[in-house]
């Protein structure tokens, strides 16, 4: 039911993926379907309402590739959208005191964005933790979303540590059964949810 779309052009990110006629083609075969569009794009404020006619539910933005991402954050939710805001595996986390408030998710890059099939950095879950207790320490809300290097072998660690939503790739896509290895990951996440019951 929750489709993230990536969306790269070979600037922000060394690769090219797709644009808003492919999301607005996955919006008309799935209707009912959110779609998580993450911009891994230079200057995504030019490019926001593209996205919203598109069909987009949320737009997330790289802090890393906008100058000002208040005005880009205000600009999606103003276009009755929910926004959020990525972070790359080098960024800081204080890079996002400014803006938390305003987010509905946060996504930290668990590998350098660009290219599927890379391995999670470990260094995430300290960064998990921190963006963790700072949402409840603020009594925030923000959905706190793990981009890259998830599968099997690590989704129950993640969801245990706070992570609310799991993009996989290459764990789906690149071997054995779709449907399979989907019903494997959702697995795994729920027992780590649950264990945080």
């Amino acid at each position: 039911k929750w489709f993230h779309c990536d969306i790269m052009d070979g600037h922000f990110v060394p690769n090219i993926s797709f644009g808003p006629m492919i999301v607005d083609a996955a919006r008309k075969a799935v209707p009912d379907s959110f779609l998580d569009v993450h911009l891994m794009i230079s200057n995504p404020d030019k490019y926001i309402n593209n996205f919203v006619d598109a069909g987009a539910d949320l737009i997330t933005v790289h802090i890393e590739a906008d100058t000002h991402i208040h005005r880009t954050l205000m600009a999606i939710k103003e276009a009755g959208l929910r926004c959020g805001v990525a972070i790359n595996p080098g960024t800081s986390l204080s890079q996002l005191d400014e803006i938390l408030s305003d987010v509905d998710l946060v996504c930290l890059m668990s590998v350098n964005p660009g290219f599927g099939g890379q391995s999670f950095i470990p260094s995430t879950m300290m960064k998990i933790a921190r963006l963790a207790e700072w949402r409840r320490a603020m009594k925030l809300d923000f959905l706190i979303e793990i981009d890259g290097g998830v599968g099997e072998a690590n989704a129950e660690k993640l969801s245990r540590a706070s992570a609310d939503v799991l993009v996989a790739g290459s764990s789906v896509f690149g071997k054995g059964s779709i449907p399979k290895n989907i019903e494997a990951l959702f697995h795994k996440a729920i027992i780590g949810h649950s264990e945080l019951a």
